[in-house]
């Protein structure tokens, strides 16, 4: 074997040079660093306690950077809402795709409207609605989108247990479900609350399979 066949082969078995991120790329993870890393101090510090310095450092981005991106708190929470948005949404979406078919689907469709209003993303969005009442410009931003998932999530869920809304009663029904585990998150708020609101679900999984079954 030549040397110049041999360094071919040598290149051959080694991984190529790694493509560099252009400065959108860039950009856009910093970003989502940013981003990511207000949602977490929201649920850990909650609203009053997240600052623009503790963000950046929790991201690992110079203060300065941060500053250029979001140069106020409020702005770099009410992109932490939209960011949220997204997130429920996504969420929610993942979590139905993986729902098995079979005479237990209302019980689990219910597990997965409680699992997504027990999660870190809903913890940090109630902080938002806490601060948003007395901050206006937070809540020009935060009951929008409040009001874009709540439909989402009325949809989703009128989906996954075949409703027909044409019925009557079978809206407020949907409502009612949603309200109840969504009350159900924020009893979790305040300590482990998974033992009573299992019972809870298991009894209104039974009491929707009877009423949705019921003839119109």
């Amino acid at each position: 074997m030549t040397a110049t066949s041999s360094t071919a082969a040598g290149s051959a078995g080694r991984p190529g040079p790694v493509p560099r991120q252009t400065q959108e790329e860039r950009t856009r993870a910093m970003r989502q660093r940013l981003l990511d890393a207000t949602v977490d101090c929201l649920v850990e510090h909650g609203y009053a306690g997240t600052s623009t310095t503790l963000v950046s450092q929790r991201a690992g981005v110079s203060r300065g950077a941060q500053l250029h991106h979001f140069p106020t708190k409020n702005a770099l929470v009410v992109a932490a809402v939209e960011h949220l948005t997204v997130a429920r949404g996504e969420e929610l979406a993942r979590a139905a795709r993986a729902l098995p078919q079979g005479e237990r689907r209302t019980r689990e469709v219910l597990q997965v409207l409680a699992d997504h209003f027990t999660s870190p993303v809903f913890t940090a969005a109630l902080e938002l609605w806490v601060a948003a009442r007395t901050d206006e410009q937070l809540l020009a931003a935060v009951g929008p989108l409040e009001q874009r998932v709540g439909r989402e999530a009325h949809r989703l869920t009128v989906e996954l247990l075949d409703v027909d809304e044409g019925r009557p009663g079978m809206r407020e029904l949907v409502q009612a479900t949603l309200d109840l585990v969504r009350g159900l998150g924020l009893a979790n708020t305040i300590s482990d609350d998974a033992r009573r609101r299992t019972r809870i679900l298991d009894h209104w999984a039974r009491s929707l399979d009877t009423l949705l079954e019921e003839p119109s």
